[in-house]
């Protein structure tokens, strides 16, 4: 079986969608696709094998958590596709290419993965250096809208099977085509692309810098060294090369800072004591979104418009999220103030159109 013919094998479909429907099937389009499952599948598994199939048209929509961004996702039948091929061929693929300590969308390497990698860097940092030494922060100035599809596709080369090969070619020309850069956010092939996009990146700092202590989660990079003079020289390198081969820039977050400063890092800042502890307590920005949801909280249901399980099933989500840290403190003040109560009939009928 070749690498194109494992994504259209209808067991790979049939896992496919049970993946993509997985918390969704009371979603509209999900409940017309398994109504009719079994055509719905083997049209995809017919248009795969005889090359017809082409991505859809992308719709768009907005979320606001942790910040406002545009989401573009394909239609249901367009997500089973990306399922079958991410699962049974990309992450096969990419796997054995990627560093290890490169994280996002991996199996096993989330953010808790990396943000357990960073801590103990920083003990081991500790060891050697103390906390007399530096980190260098990078991000990526607008990374998925910015991912040049000629320079992706020249990563992509060497790719074995030349039919995959020439999908991915579709999938990446399928958005923004008349541009040439970007990739839609809502493809699980964006995210595989995106984390390989910059594994040039990694392995400069890896391999010929020999920066021990790394970490990424997607276009979020933290290095850290004894010496700023060393991670200077690594800037400057990592910024040429990702301008001339990637068409990418830092933005203004990218700069060197004392790690007795703390390190920021996905949400969190991460504090080396003079004991060596690592403390990780959560971000200001996130402090002040956390509240203002709590508010929020109060607000509908004080107007009837969350319910009581509802709220629950967000606060659970919330502390599970705060227990990653040092946050016994924050929670024990926020929560402690955190009462809901109903408005008076009247009032809620007195606040509706004249």
């Amino acid at each position: 079986m070749t690498e194109y013919e494992k994504i259209y094998q209808f067991e790979n479909l049939y896992r496919a969608y049970r993946m993509t429907a997985r918390g969704k099937r009371s979603k509209g389009e999900a409940v017309a696709f398994e109504l009719d499952l079994g055509h719905n599948l083997w049209a995809l598994h017919d248009e795969l094998e005889t090359r017809r199939y082409s991505p859809s048209a992308y719709h768009h929509f907005m979320i606001y958590d942790p910040k406002k961004r545009e989401i573009q996702a394909l239609s249901f039948r367009g997500r089973v596709v990306q399922h079958s091929l991410c699962d049974n061929v990309l992450k096969p693929y990419f796997e054995k290419r990627l560093i290890y300590d490169c994280a996002a969308c991996r199996e096993g390497k989330g953010t808790h993965f990396a943000m357990r990698r960073l801590s103990g860097f920083l003990r081991e940092f500790y060891k050697a250096h103390g906390t007399a030494g530096y980190f260098l922060k990078c991000d990526v100035r607008k990374f998925f809208a910015s991912i040049d599809h000629d320079a992706l596709k020249y990563l992509l080369r060497k790719f074995p099977d030349a039919e995959v090969k020439a999908f991915l070619y579709q999938i990446i020309d399928s958005y923004n085509a008349e541009t040439g850069k970007g990739l839609p956010m809502g493809n699980q092939s964006s995210q595989w692309f995106a984390l390989y996009y910059l594994d040039r990146i990694d392995r400069i700092i890896k391999e010929k810098y020999q920066i021990k202590y790394y970490t990424r989660y997607m276009d979020d990079l933290i290095l850290l060294h004894e010496s700023k003079e060393h991670l200077q020289v690594c800037l400057a390198e990592i910024t040429e090369v990702a301008a001339r081969e990637l068409k990418l820039e830092f933005n203004q977050k990218t700069q060197i800072f004392p790690v007795s400063e703390g390190v920021d890092y996905l949400g969190w800042r991460f504090y080396l004591t003079e004991s060596g502890k690592v403390i990780r307590r959560l971000r200001t920005s996130n402090k002040r979104r956390f509240k203002r949801r709590l508010k929020a909280f109060q607000e509908k249901y004080r107007r009837g418009e969350m319910d009581l399980d509802a709220i629950r099933r967000s606060l659970a989500s919330y502390s599970g999220h705060l227990k990653h840290g040092n946050t016994w403190k924050l929670q024990g003040k926020v929560y402690g103030t955190f009462v809901l109560t109903k408005a008076p009939k009247e009032d809620l009928a007195g606040s509706g159109p004249e």
